[in-house]
């Protein structure tokens, strides 16, 4: 028996360390490595479930191709000649006949290793495929705060756990970022710190916060100003700090003046008291550390709202007063890792958000999947859907599992998981790396990412020397300025070392300093944040939805089975609808229906409901249906969280999608 230090490969802030547990070669076990700070000691459920899901009966354990066309035919084991042959023919062809722009590579972080993801990037690189412009998950958010700060990193944790108030904003750290959130915890237990939440949710992080504050979704820009406004009348703004490193707060004092409290709560619904609550706190209690969540600008206002909470600390007279992600502080050569910045004819960059539409118009007549599940978790599902399953559109899949994209799929090859292979990977919130070394052999016939994307380089005749260079010698360059001290080969000898963030109080504005008013706005933007008119009180009501504790977007449900297909209704929205506890209910709008068990609860506000993402209803529709492909303004981000919908008694409603989605993985097995 002996323990494998390792580091956890999810979408997730804590990027934990794990020790694995591993008895002739077979996992164990896996618990919180005690090297990293910040996720020493324990591990959330997918950490701990992961032994289950490397051994899952959903795993892929060899290639598979597609008898015929269409979502329902069955699969056959081939062996990696046939699939490898199989997939580079059907590139070629698609180069000869459509051309490049026609390839698409659909990536995306469900595994953030450096080789394992951007490394086996570099084929496509090579062939100038269409990419995204990988703005699903938080690009609105840092093009909101870079409006004011250049870029749109801020604090570090040890920062946070040194302030007396910590604001999480539109941030269920309790769920999403549970280690954070045990930092926060030790912070108000030992030091007094004051835990504030706000989101119009009742989340976990809200109930377990000393303060709730619960505005209407949408309205964080006017109490943004609001407290703003407080703090200049009362005189809790830092002058020296605004005079030295600050421009244009005069026209934004202007503005946050225009938000009386009695028209904060007109358009928050939050009470004057507590707005006044909230500025006594950021007076009397320095520093405070604003935490922001990623989940509050994926909505209509989003990059507003975020811009506008991180432009509070400035106001108090603190550098980068804020947590959002700290990725463009840090310093990692991306494009030559993934080969972007070698390849000498970049691909075409479209909409993440709006892919769907492209998808169902048939622009795109082959594309590869890598370390994502577009057919649960993208926007305008219908279209992606329908786009995945045209017979014109040849579409291959590298995962280890089998994922609702996997079974849509024409060629589906087997991946290792992170704990089969040596990686390393970095956080974006906390600055500890080490490296991910494997724990066990790849089970079945699974091929690293890099040898496919290698070998299919081979098969169609690419003769480039950077798609065979040596992985570790490109990860060296990549990292080369990376660390505060050491390099690589520290982190391959087993050191830990810490990631280097650009100094924070050094802005990447035009001016030079923080900018209360931005001097360069994009289309569609204006210097100050805006608040936008939120939508009429009508029949319709806002969809919230967000992470649970148990699953990392789609993944883990063969872990710990479906991802709970509830909806939550404020009393007073179920009973004008006659909806009771547990019914069943049609959450529905032009783009679909869903259909969910109501939980009636005072944990949202009227006019709003909530359910968890990315799931799917008893009648086999994803909650993505929903969600139309629309981007925001700024940062072209989406908008998940301003989806507006009607709720009803379901009645005698099908078990089953027309689409086919309601086939499930056992349908893996007819081979």
């Amino acid at each position: 028996m002996k323990i494998i230090k390792t580091v956890c490969h999810r979408d997730c802030p804590d990027t934990c360390f794990m020790d694995v547990t591993v008895d002739q070669g077979k996992i164990i076990a896996t618990r919180g490595s005690t090297e990293n700070p910040v996720t020493g000691g324990f591990l959330c459920p997918r950490g701990n479930g992961d032994p289950q899901r490397v051994y899952s009966q959903n795993r892929v354990l060899d290639p598979h191709v597609k008898a015929g066309f269409g979502a329902s035919e069955p699969f056959s084991r081939v062996s990696w000649d046939v699939a490898l042959s199989t997939v580079s023919d059907r590139i070629q062809a698609t180069l000869d006949t459509h051309g490049k722009e026609s390839l698409l590579l659909y990536d995306y972080p469900g595994n953030t290793g450096f080789l394992a993801w951007h490394f086996a990037k570099r084929l496509w690189s090579a062939l100038g495929a269409t990419t995204s412009d990988y703005t699903l998950c938080s690009s609105s958010g840092h093009a909101g705060i870079g409006l004011h700060y250049g870029l749109s990193y801020g604090l570090q944790l040890e920062d946070m756990a040194a302030s007396r108030v910590i604001l999480f904003w539109g941030n269920n750290a309790r769920v999403s970022a549970s280690h954070i959130w045990a930092m926060a915890r030790h912070a108000r237990k030992n030091r007094k710190a004051i835990l504030v939440c706000v989101d119009p949710r009742k989340s976990p992080t809200a109930e377990a916060a000393d303060i709730w504050i619960q505005p209407r979704p949408g309205s964080d820009v006017a109490l943004c100003y609001g407290i703003a406004r407080y703090l200049i009348e009362k005189g809790g703004v830092d002058q020296g700090f605004i005079g030295r490193w600050t421009t244009g707060f005069p026209v934004y004092a202007e503005k946050a003046m225009e938000w009386t409290p009695e028209r904060v709560e007109q358009v928050s619904g939050v009470p004057g008291h507590r707005v006044t609550q909230i500025g006594e706190l950021l007076m009397t209690h320095r520093p405070a550390a604003f935490m922001i969540g990623l989940g509050l600008q994926k909505s209509m206002q989003g990059a507003e709202a975020a811009r506008a909470v991180a432009l509070l600390p400035a106001l108090l007279g603190l550098h980068r007063g804020f947590q959002y992600s700290n990725s463009r502080g840090q310093t990692i050569d991306y494009p030559t890792l993934n080969g972007g910045g070698l390849s000498g004819h970049p691909g075409k960059v479209v909409s993440q958000v709006a892919i769907g539409e492209r998808l169902a118009a048939g622009g795109f007549k082959f594309v590869y999947v890598l370390g994502s599940n577009p057919a649960m978790t993208l926007p305008d599902q219908s279209a992606v859907r329908c786009g995945l399953d045209r017979k014109d559109v040849f579409v291959v899949v590298h995962d280890p599992h089998w994922s609702e994209t996997a079974l849509r799929a024409d060629v589906v090859l087997p991946a290792p998981t992170y704990l089969e292979k040596r990686d390393v990977t970095i956080s974006d919130h906390h600055p500890f790396s080490r490296l991910s070394e494997k724990a066990i052999e790849p089970l079945g016939d699974s091929r690293h990412e890099i040898w496919v994307m290698q070998q299919l380089a081979r098969q169609l005749g690419l003769t480039a020397d950077w798609l065979y260079e040596d992985p570790w010698a490109a990860l060296e360059k990549t990292l080369a300025q990376t660390y505060r001290k050491g390099g690589l080969e520290n982190i391959l000898s087993g050191e830990v070392l810490e990631v280097k963030l650009r100094p924070n109080d050094v802005y990447q504005t035009p001016s030079g300093k923080i900018e209360f008013a931005a001097s360069v706005s994009p289309a569609g933007a204006t210097p100050l944040p805006v608040q936008q008119p939120l939508p009429p009180a009508d029949s319709r009501l806002i969809l919230l939805n967000s992470s649970t504790a148990k699953y990392t977007h789609s993944q883990f449900t063969d872990v710990y089975g479906p991802i709970p297909q509830v909806v939550w209704v404020n009393p007073e929205d179920a009973a004008n609808r006659s909806i009771e506890e547990n019914d069943r209910v049609a959450v529905f709008n032009e783009l679909g229906t869903v259909t969910l068990h109501a939980k009636v609860t005072a944990k949202v506000p009227a006019g709003t409901l909530w359910a968890p993402r990315p799931l799917i209803g008893l009648n086999g529709v994803p909650l993505n249906a929903l969600v139309p492909g629309l981007a925001q303004k700024i940062g072209d981000g989406p908008i998940f969280n301003s989806v507006r919908v009607k709720i009803e008694a379901a009645g005698r409603l099908s078990e089953s999608d027309p689409s086919g989605h309601s086939r499930t993985i056992k349908e893996k097995q007819r081979v």
